[in-house]
């Protein structure tokens, strides 16, 4: 529903403390013109882009949680639970409390409860609202952006991704694999793997630390990691004492030459980085928004990374740049460049945009890891 069937079916007394935050003036007493002030007054376009740029980060991150959520209601407990997550620093010495946050939103009319039995201790954001915030954040977002012309190189990895799976399965086709105790690929058949794919990685070196991308992140490089976890998790392969071997499915792929879908590759990836990245759907929605243009890297960081909740020893940056941007680029969705004064730039390809806009995965909708993955 949009803010106005909201609206009329508020009671008076909830009107009165919406007009109240605008400072309407009307007569408290008629329903009808405290529908109609508010209506006026949030509809003017420098009011309602004045409130949202003067919103405070964690209120930002907040509304940024709601925006690319499909879903029409949500309960306090689920509410809450996102406040908390848009708070990355806490004081323990204040006396915060989430659901401030969500009583500012109710006294703003960016959030009702339900008007029927079944949804009056849910709660709903105007549709017509979540639009409007969605593109007047995206106006501010750009007001920080440097755009380019085309860049001198850049890489464009397009579907590699689906063809580098069928090379995994072709190699197993061709024999299994044995495996250590922990279930991982030894060197040298990792390194045979990594020479048949079309885009280059380099076997992951001694490190303090790998875990939260994946049941294979700790030994496989990012790239090989998402593909052997989507081959295991679509029961394309199967790991039984100690070998490594395709299943049924993953024969039948292999002889009938099938690739994957790319989509179902960039399902599953935003299922599995929701894990350490609990808000990454809604990071690709902004990266798709932001970077029809060839955008430097520098500017776009400077929009989003506030955005990001640190994960153990990954820094916002670090998530951005090496877990989401240039995932990104091997799944095809972006293009990234070098620009001789500006350094790295990035644009959304046609394919990536036409596969984020048409794809929603729920927010309860992710990959079960091994807890010691997590």
């Amino acid at each position: 529903m949009n803010l106005a069937d909201m609206l009329s079916y508020a009671d008076i007394h909830e009107l009165s403390r919406i007009a109240n935050n605008y400072e309407c003036e009307c007569n408290g007493h008629s329903k009808n013109e405290l529908i109609q002030s508010i209506l006026t007054t949030v509809n003017r376009r420098d009011v309602f882009e004045r409130l949202v740029e003067n919103l405070g980060m964690e209120d930002i991150r907040f509304l940024n949680s709601l925006l690319f959520d499909q879903r029409s209601s949500f309960s306090l407990e689920e509410l809450i639970a996102r406040v908390q997550q848009s708070r990355f620093q806490k004081d323990a010495n204040d006396n915060w409390n989430p659901r401030d946050m969500i009583t500012r939103f109710k006294q703003r009319g960016w959030l009702f409860n339900g008007y029927s039995q079944q949804t009056r201790y849910l709660f709903q954001v105007p549709a017509d609202l979540k639009k409007r915030f969605g593109d007047v954040l995206a106006k501010h977002f750009r007001k920080s952006l440097v755009t380019l012309g085309e860049p001198g190189v850049y890489r464009d990895e397009q579907k590699l991704i689906v063809d580098d799976i069928y090379h995994f399965l072709h190699y197993l086709y061709q024999q299994p694999v044995a495996l250590t105790a922990e279930s991982y690929m030894y060197k040298r058949s990792l390194q045979q793997v990594l020479d048949r794919f079309s885009v280059k990685e380099e076997p992951v070196g001694k490190t303090a630390w790998r875990f939260g991308y994946g049941r294979m992140f700790r030994e496989y490089p990012s790239r090989f990691s998402l593909i052997y976890d989507y081959c295991y998790y679509h029961d394309l392969i199967s790991e039984h004492n100690q070998t490594l071997t395709l299943t049924d499915l993953g024969t039948a792929r292999v002889v009938e030459g099938y690739k994957e879908d790319l989509l179902q590759v960039y399902r599953f990836w935003l299922r599995l980085y929701k894990n350490p990245v609990p808000n990454v759907q809604a990071l690709v929605q902004w990266i798709d928004k932001l970077t029809g243009e060839w955008t430097t890297y520098d500017s776009l960081q400077q929009v989003l990374v506030p955005l990001i909740r640190p994960f153990y020893y990954d820094t916002p940056e670090s998530i951005l740049e090496t877990r989401i941007v240039q995932m990104m680029m091997h799944l095809g969705l972006l293009r990234i460049g070098e620009d001789g004064q500006h350094g790295k730039v990035l644009r959304i390809t046609k394919l990536g945009s036409g596969i984020i806009q048409g794809t929603y995965v729920a927010e309860e909708d992710r990959v079960a890891l091994p807890i010691d993955k997590l």
